[in-house]
């Protein structure tokens, strides 16, 4: 069967992570594949530290989604894939990759999935997840220090000069690209039963 790929984008800490695990779980998935597109960065080897450390790394141009879009296309024909990881501590893609098989359920989470026109063409559901940005700028701010050991600077000179501004300027327009958005500062058990439902419903039906 031709696998099911769901594009699940938001702002940055919006909660998307949290809204897949759900959904994976509502829907009893067994077989399935998540992508961070965050690990498609783009190599930024000669580039020192500190030089990386200034990128925008919330515009578009960020993204090596030419890449992606390669992968996408070779795992949805039943390729295998080496996927790049990205270390965020050091700002860099990381000298190993990740073997990748095809899985029944494919689901890439993004703040800019929705962006690529190519990409969105490949999907069969797609979902952004909203929340009010002061929530999320808590929320990014308690992950990077806890989990990416920066300073409370950093995150707030990031979040004022790239952040925020590219999240108005390119991620909050592609929600107009979704089939559904769910609101994340309320219940949205709704929502994932729906998500849910539909993908049990592709897989019934492709089986």
């Amino acid at each position: 069967m031709t696998p099911l790929l769901m594009l699940v984008a938001g702002g940055s800490a919006s909660g998307k992570s949290t809204v897949v695990s759900e959904i994976v779980k509502k829907a009893g998935l067994k077989d399935v594949l998540i992508i961070k597109h965050d690990d498609y960065y783009k190599a930024m080897d000669e580039l020192d530290f500190a030089t990386r450390k200034t990128v925008n790394y919330d515009h578009p141009g960020s993204l090596d989604n030419a890449l992606l879009l390669e992968h996408l296309t070779q795992l949805l024909a039943g390729e295998t894939i080496e996927k790049p990881m990205y270390d965020f501590v050091n700002f860099e893609r990381t000298a190993n990759t990740e073997t990748i098989t095809p899985h029944k359920v494919m689901i890439v989470e993004g703040i800019l999935i929705l962006d690529d026109p190519l990409i969105r063409a490949l999907s069969d559901l797609s979902v952004y997840v909203e929340l009010d940005d002061d929530t999320r700028f808590i929320r990014r701010m308690k992950r990077d220090m806890d989990e990416r050991g920066r300073s409370l600077d950093s995150i707030i000179h990031q979040y004022q000069t790239t952040v925020k501004p590219m999240f108005h300027q390119f991620v909050r327009p592609t929600k107009r690209y979704a089939d559904v958005i769910i609101p994340n500062d309320s219940k949205h058990d709704i929502a994932v039963d729906l998500i849910a439902a539909k993908i049990k419903q592709f897989l019934y039906e492709n089986q």
